[in-house]
């Protein structure tokens, strides 16, 4: 697990290539979240668990995904490609594919191309 700089990044969680942390200070990711490709997660991020309930378990997150500064995302949810979420958001729910994400609880609206100019790739 990667602990430097207040990062919480263990070995166990599955995350595609090219994932950029933006200002990374304070990200916490769950052993078992799953990540896709050219994910941008920012300043005070956390992608956790829930350990009850309907939405027991971990997210799974598409590629080209951009998360803004103290955005949850939680539970068994699964995220689309191509999502933006905005900063201070928390995200229990499923979001589809090429969507804006805003505020709690999470309101979805749907736009082609959500994070274009947002993703900085490595991949």
């Amino acid at each position: 697990m990667l602990r430097k700089y207040g990062l919480e990044i263990p070995a166990a969680a599955t995350i595609g290539g090219g994932l950029y942390l933006g200002h990374a200070f304070n990200i916490t990711v769950n052993p078992a979240a799953v990540i896709g490709r050219n994910c941008n997660l920012h300043k005070g991020v956390t992608i956790g668990q829930e350990n009850r309930g309907k939405r027991k378990g971990a997210p799974r997150i598409g590629d080209r995904v951009w998360i803004g500064a103290n955005s949850t995302v939680v539970g068994n949810v699964s995220i689309g490609t191509d999502v933006l979420i905005a900063p201070n958001s928390y995200v229990n729910c499923d979001v589809p594919s090429h969507s804006i994400v805003l505020g709690s609880p999470c309101k979805i609206i749907p736009r082609a191309n959500a994070t274009e100019g947002y993703i900085n790739s490595r991949v």
